[in-house]
């Protein structure tokens, strides 16, 4: 009989990684961090558009991780990801742990007028309903999304990645402060201004109505004569960024660096924003930009790959260690 205090180094098994179409390279570089093969399974998709996948061997009683990030096709990428939490459940994993880097719907996270859907809820409902028994994403939109799960999981943050990278290029900056492109990013930019030791400044914008559109009114902040360091969680048509550049030069800024987590970078977004008086946009792989897509920016996008980050946790996440000690937490 085995002691209750006996301690085990693997609590459900080996790790077992599986990759959705969606990002491909991402789950590549989590699978050369780890040494560890992507399993194989077959995702086909019939003429009718329904997806069908087979798992080309069996996961019973292993630690089961699916790299799928939910961007552009957002429907076709969450079924994939329901579908294969589903088909590793029904072969008897003994846990299963969705990598989902950018989580879909986080817009849609509270009911602020009548007659509209919370869809972040019910896109955390779903996964858990498919068979999740762990999640792991980044820079949530809102916070309170971790609270539709009822599941543990772990919400890392860009933060880790993209402050060293800003920390080796503040010696060529003039006087650079830190500007949020809206008031519900303060709190995270705070974070941010604080570890660069940097002023800190704010725009005040309003959205229009329940399109995509909102407007950038003013800048609560110093910000002229000053590089500025423009950050938000993630670029979508670009429309708010645009306006926070026009206006953050309305107000005399010098340089203007654009930081963000997730490049969504949808509909005419990188031809908005390639046109924009920007030095350099900094973003990272949670959701992957074609190459030609890339070349458009010429020098100035420098994509800071979350691979490693992901690798370390799902390490952990297997051992059973604590990943807020990767950060002192």
């Amino acid at each position: 009989m085995t002691s209750p205090n006996m301690r085990h180094d693997l609590l459900y098994g080996n790790i077992r990684l599986f990759a959705g179409t969606s990002t491909p390279e991402l789950a590549r570089e989590i699978s050369d961090y780890l040494g560890l093969p992507l399993c194989g399974r077959d995702i086909i998709e019939f003429t009718n558009e329904n997806l069908f996948i087979k798992l080309h061997s069996s996961v019973r009683g292993q630690d089961c991780y699916i790299i799928q990030t939910t961007s552009i096709p957002v429907h076709r990428n969450l079924m994939e990801l329901l579908i294969m939490t589903q088909t590793l459940r029904l072969d008897s994993a003994g846990r299963i742990t969705v990598v989902v880097p950018y989580m879909c719907y986080g817009r849609s996270d509270r009911k602020d007028q009548p007659r509209v859907p919370i869809t972040a809820r019910l896109v955390a409902d779903m996964i858990q309903v498919a068979g999740a028994d762990r999640y792991i994403t980044m820079d949530l939109h809102a916070g309170q999304i971790q609270g539709f799960f009822s599941i543990p999981g772990d919400v890392l943050s860009g933060y880790h990645i993209i402050k060293p990278f800003l920390m080796d290029m503040l010696p060529n900056m003039n006087r650079p402060v830190m500007l949020t492109a809206d008031l519900g990013f303060a709190k995270r930019g705070r974070r941010y201004a604080q570890a660069l030791n940097i002023p800190l400044a704010f725009i005040e914008k309003r959205r229009l109505d329940n399109e995509e559109h909102s407007e950038a009114l003013s800048i609560i902040g110093q910000v002229s004569g000053r590089d500025v360091i423009l950050i938000d969680d993630e670029i979508d048509t670009g429309g708010s960024i645009c306006e926070a550049v026009n206006l953050a030069k309305d107000y005399g800024a010098g340089e203007i660096y654009v930081v963000f987590i997730h490049p969504v970078l949808s509909a005419n977004a990188i031809e908005r924003l390639v046109d924009l008086p920007v030095k350099q946009f900094i973003t990272t792989n949670s959701i992957p930009i074609s190459p030609d897509k890339a070349a458009l920016f010429g020098d100035r996008l420098t994509i800071l790959s979350i691979g490693p980050l992901l690798g370390e946790v799902i390490k952990r996440a297997n051992e059973g260690t604590s990943v807020g000690a990767m950060f002192n937490e």
